[in-house]
């Protein structure tokens, strides 16, 4: 990861390609993303896939592993949010996801390419207990009150939140505390050109391809 803005395929390539499966994260390359985010949850049978809901028990066949996943993100690094959620039945109270993730993401030996991500600041908690070296990050819809020195506080390095809350403020805030802040989820070209404009380190979004005409004319 790169101090450069950043350009981050939403569940891969997700507007050309079918979202989270290996041909939307290979497009995302193709198309010259420096990042992909995808979305991980464990199935009935303990394995890790990659899905953004929760799974059926006939799982799709363009459902990958996370495994897969993250071969098809080669040249990328990838921002993987962990789905873990008290409300939607695969939830997992004891992070026992967090385990099982971490454990993959250290196994393969590249841990400046990762960047967990979660709704729940229990997880991603416990990701960062167990691999300090993995950054983490807390992804959010609105700001909470004094986020930025709880981030700070926990070692978290990032922030997400939707990129309509962002602001220049924001922003400011967080660099001067040195946390990062990726913005989820923007397709419109002059919104990425104000965020651009504000200092915002990432921005996620379901067209690369846009992103990189408006943010890299040349």
């Amino acid at each position: 990861m790169t101090h450069a803005l950043q350009i981050m395929a939403h569940r891969g390539a997700s507007k050309a390609s079918p979202e989270n499966t290996v041909a939307a994260f290979e497009l995302a390359a193709r198309l010259g993303a420096d990042a992909v985010e995808l979305d991980v949850r464990r199935c009935a049978d303990g394995r890790l896939l990659v899905s953004h809901d929760p799974l059926p028990a006939e799982i799709p066949h363009d459902v990958p592993t996370l495994s897969a996943a993250l071969d098809a993100c080669a040249g990328m690094w990838v921002n993987v949010e962990i789905k873990n959620e008290p409300d939607e039945p695969d939830f997992d109270p004891f992070e026992t996801i967090a385990d099982d993730t971490v454990a993959l993401l250290l196994a393969r030996r590249q841990h400046w390419r990762w960047l967990i991500s979660c709704f729940r600041m229990e997880t991603i908690d416990r990701c960062r207990a167990l691999a300090p070296e993995i950054s983490t990050a807390f992804l959010t819809v609105e700001i909470p009150d004094g986020i930025v020195d709880s981030l700070v506080r926990k070692g978290h390095r990032a922030l997400h939140p939707w990129y309509g809350a962002a602001t220049a403020e924001l922003i400011d805030a967080a660099h001067r505390a040195g946390v990062q802040v990726n913005v989820w989820t923007c397709d419109d070209p002059a919104a990425m050109e104000r965020l651009a404009g504000w200092g915002v380190d990432g921005i996620c979004t379901n067209v690369p391809d846009i992103a990189i005409t408006t943010l890299r004319p040349n």
